[in-house]
């Protein structure tokens, strides 16, 4: 009973004015994009250090300028992490918030408007001012990274300004830890967390990154899936050939890829690759309790992505969620449209990516495919093959892995996710509770190295083209995302 009522005691502290904080945004939007904009407009690709150092610097001055302690966190060579903290007299908790601010790759040419000049466009879609138009929250701004993951360090700025205008205390101590390496595979992030273990204490890590539930409605994760990725490279030829001169004699590496991977899966999204699935830790009582509860959206997703089917004998999309996957996410061979050329290609690539649940291991998924490719009596090599092993072997694939990382999922019956699912409940009466998240985040590392619960904190819209072209914000998403921070920076 005592536990029953210091909880409650603990949430009624934690309410905030929520009427006071939407006023307060109302009033200051047109200076909450006038902020945002110039940091959408610094390309924020990892490799490129000059201008993601530019990124961390805005970032830093961000923290800065609203009184925050903050500094980068080096490593040399690669991009520095923007570390802030909130010190509160007398706290007895830390909340730590985690976003990134680097971004996918971008091609120009697939773009509508130029991905690092910031657009906002109307529901229409036609380009209006951020300094003069009426902003309709149905407006979208697009650039690269304006969802992912710009937008909840936007947001979180925001929060700070609100909280400090409406006299909102802090009761936790807060901490903010940005990274500028996780769309390249966050490769030296454990480095980053080792060095900077005596800064990063904490008792629950918020990850503001990944979209909201379909729905629109607010939500929290308490997993994310890992991910590894492949590269698989199968010869013909040692040079193209004329498809007259030669077609149907030289063997066709476009070909002989599309049937090995045809072998991986069972064309309903069901993958064939040996042991693929054996890993997987089992749902709780309460992750499967939660997933029953998320609202439906699979009919209205089919209507709006023109599908018929669905993979998995239309099983909804959470449960698909929960299993690992194999996805093609590219394929290269010659050329097509008006790049074709009548030849037999000299070689096919497929790049795929392997999504990971909880007890699933990265390497040892990979080796899986691996393993599968032998199987189909292919030579596996790490390298392009030699004069001799062309000679010896009549089907090679050069197959090649960058690191990847495994998947992570917090209890949702610990005390710390029982009471942040409670205090936005108060908020949001329609909080949409998912058991993982299907994208990636490398939040393992934060596990195995300081072994803190994860909560994931999305605020952007799930229909935002992160990772493709177009990618875009709604603002709508952007203020609720307010709403939402200032909430939990002002948890007890």
């Amino acid at each position: 009973m005592r536990r029953i009522l210091w909880l409650t005691a603990g949430l009624l502290q934690a309410q905030v004015d929520i009427a006071g904080i939407n006023t307060w945004r109302q009033t200051h939007e047109r200076e909450i994009l006038r902020e945002y904009i110039p940091l959408l407009e610094i390309p924020n690709r990892a490799p490129d250090l000059a201008n993601i150092r530019r990124n961390a610097g805005y970032v830093l001055a961000m923290l800065t300028r609203r009184g925050v302690a903050s500094q980068l966190l080096e490593i040399d060579g690669v991009p520095p992490v923007v570390y802030g903290e909130i010190p509160t007299p007398g706290a007895k908790r830390t909340l730590i918030f985690y976003a990134h601010y680097d971004g996918q790759p971008v091609d120009p040419k697939e773009w509508t408007s130029p991905p690092w000049k910031a657009v906002l466009r109307n529901p229409q879609g036609q380009e209006v001012s951020a300094d003069t138009a009426q902003l309709d929250p149905e407006m979208r701004v697009y650039a690269r990274s304006a969802s992912d993951d710009k937008a909840p360090i936007m947001a979180l700025m925001a929060s700070l300004d609100a909280m400090k205008s409406l006299g909102i205390a802090h009761k936790a101590n807060i901490k903010f830890f940005f990274e500028g390496e996780e769309e390249a595979g966050s490769l030296h992030l454990e480095q980053f967390v080792q060095k900077y273990k005596h800064l990063l204490a904490g008792d629950v890590w918020l990850i503001c990154d990944g979209p909201v539930h379909q729905n629109r409605a607010p939500s929290l994760y308490f997993g994310v899936r890992g991910v590894t990725t492949l590269d698989v490279t199968v010869y013909g030829p040692k040079r193209e050939l004329h498809s007259g001169h030669y077609g149907n004699w030289a063997p066709n590496p476009a070909m002989m890829l599309s049937r090995l991977l045809a072998t991986m899966t069972d064309g309903e999204g069901k993958v064939l690759v040996a042991g693929f699935y054996d890993d997987t830790t089992p749902m709780t009582a309460a992750e499967r309790k939660a997933l029953l509860a998320v609202p439906g959206v699979d009919e209205a997703l089919k209507e709006e992505l023109g599908l018929v089917n669905t993979d998995g004998n239309n099983a909804r999309l959470v449960e698909r969620l929960m299993l690992p996957s194999l996805n093609i996410r590219g394929l290269e061979s010659a050329g097509t449209g008006a790049n074709a050329r009548n030849v037999v290609p000299a070689k096919a690539v497929a790049s795929l990516d392997l999504r990971l649940v909880k007890g699933n291991d990265h390497r040892r998924q990979a080796e899986k495919v691996k393993a599968h490719i032998r199987q189909q009596g292919y030579y596996v090599i790490a390298q392009d093959p030699t004069d001799e092993e062309r000679r010896k072997y009549s089907k090679i694939a050069k197959v090649t892995s960058r690191e990847g990382y495994n998947a992570v999922r917090t209890s949702m019956d610990l005390p710390i996710a029982r009471e942040v699912i409670q205090t936005l409940k108060r908020t949001y009466p329609d909080l949409v509770l998912v058991p993982g998240l299907g994208g990636s985040v490398p939040l393992w590392v934060f596990e195995k190295e300081l072994r803190t619960p994860l909560i994931g904190v999305p605020i952007v819209n799930h229909d935002n083209n992160q990772h493709s072209a177009n990618e875009n914000l709604r603002l709508a998403n952007l203020w609720q995302g307010i709403v939402t921070l200032t909430t939990l920076l002002a948890m007890p």
